[in-house]
């Protein structure tokens, strides 16, 4: 080589000791070139046993699900109320005074016209005779007054008085008259007065509640006795808005005693609130009783069943509820494949338990209830459980 007699010419190297030195760089290039084969044989032999086709698995999440159903059967709802009576009435005087006395207590039996209390009638006594005394003097003078008409009805005829003063002779006689016709009027108001200090059941019924007691100082209206009428008996119930909303129009209530479940009547309602209670927000719904039972006493407890069909649409748990491309939408479950996909659809109602749909969804099909947020369209996916 050139290279090399330049370099043993060069004086820098002897020829053996450059000899040396060649074959060290001889022998370190072969082992390179062996390094890179057994590298290039590992990667090889790395690729060839690796399959072609790997594919990861699929990952499967599990979710609980609800199965959708037809709600043409409708549900049996059941409440718990207490008998009433039909009609109560609170029996009070109609004059002040002091009660000398009551006939009856909580729970008697009373017939139309019995007593019930009665006032000390004693200043509506003397308020009578007053009345009668000042009637019999307006009758007294009114006699005078009109036989003085007569004596002078027969002067006239004679002229020997004018027409003008037997025009005033007649006024007198008028005014006396209406002189006794005030007295009578008085007369009556002081005997019906006196009248009021007897207090008569109007009705028959039962006497559910007392408001005075005798020797009190009563007004006029003040309850003295509330009775229950017989006129019939009321199932009183306290329904959610919802349940009334969704009642039929007439709906047949079947009513049982909650303590005794084979005392059983039918009953229609009658009256429902149309203003619900401040504090429970239920609405009183009153159902008549036809033909109650003796043991569906006032005040028991009764237990109402009725029919109610299903409301329009289908109802679902509100957490089945997503937002797709600003829409309402819900997973769907494919039972064959067991995967899952987005279907939109249209909300009726929402609250922060349910959802109803209006469309978009049938009876039968499978809908995730929970879990949803974690899914994407052709998940794998195992169910948990299923509720209707």
């Amino acid at each position: 080589m050139p290279g090399q007699a330049s370099v043993i010419n060069s004086g820098l190297f002897s020829a053996s000791e450059f000899g040396k030195v060649m074959a060290l760089i001889d022998e370190k290039r072969a082992l390179r070139k062996i390094n890179l084969v057994v590298v290039g044989s590992a990667l090889a032999l790395l690729a060839a046993c690796k399959p072609a086709d790997e594919v990861v698995a699929p990952e499967i999440r599990p979710v609980r699900v609800v199965t959708i159903q037809s709600g043409g059967g409708g549900d049996s709802v059941s409440l718990t109320g207490r008998v009433q009576a039909e009609s109560e009435v609170n029996l009070a005087f109609r004059v002040d005074g002091r009660m000398i006395s009551r006939a009856v207590n909580v729970g008697d039996t009373v017939t139309a016209g019995q007593e019930i209390a009665r006032l000390n009638p004693e200043n509506e006594e003397d308020g009578l005779r007053a009345a009668e005394a000042t009637l019999q003097g307006a009758r007294g003078q009114l006699i005078e007054a009109r036989a003085n008409e007569e004596r002078n009805r027969s002067l006239l005829a004679q002229n020997f008085i004018s027409k003008a003063a037997f025009d005033r002779i007649t006024q007198v006689a008028n005014s006396a008259q209406a002189q006794v016709d005030a007295a009578q009027a008085q007369v009556g108001i002081a005997r019906n007065r006196l009248g009021y200090t007897r207090l008569l059941a109007d009705a028959g019924g039962v006497v559910t509640a007392v408001g005075a007691e005798p020797g009190e100082v009563v007004q006029g209206g003040r309850m003295v006795v509330q009775v229950a009428r017989k006129d019939g008996r009321d199932a009183v119930f306290d329904v959610s808005a919802r349940l009334k909303d969704i009642a039929p129009a007439n709906p047949e209530i079947t009513v049982t005693l909650a303590t005794d479940p084979a005392v059983t009547a039918k009953g229609r309602v009658r009256e429902v609130s149309p203003r619900a209670d401040p504090v429970t927000g239920t609405f009183a719904v009153r159902v008549g009783l036809i033909d109650p039972p003796a043991a569906m006493r006032l005040g028991t407890t009764v237990t109402g069943r009725m029919q109610v069909g299903a409301p329009k649409g289908i109802e679902l748990p509100a957490s089945a509820l997503v937002r797709a491309e600003g829409r309402s939408a819900v997973w769907v479950v494919d039972p064959q494949a067991m995967t899952v996909s987005l279907r939109t659809i249209e909300v009726q109602v929402s609250d922060p338990e349910m959802v109803r749909v209006a469309a978009g969804l049938k009876p039968g099909e499978i809908v995730v209830a929970a879990g949803v947020q974690a899914l994407r369209p052709g998940q794998k996916v195992r169910l948990l459980e299923t509720q209707q």
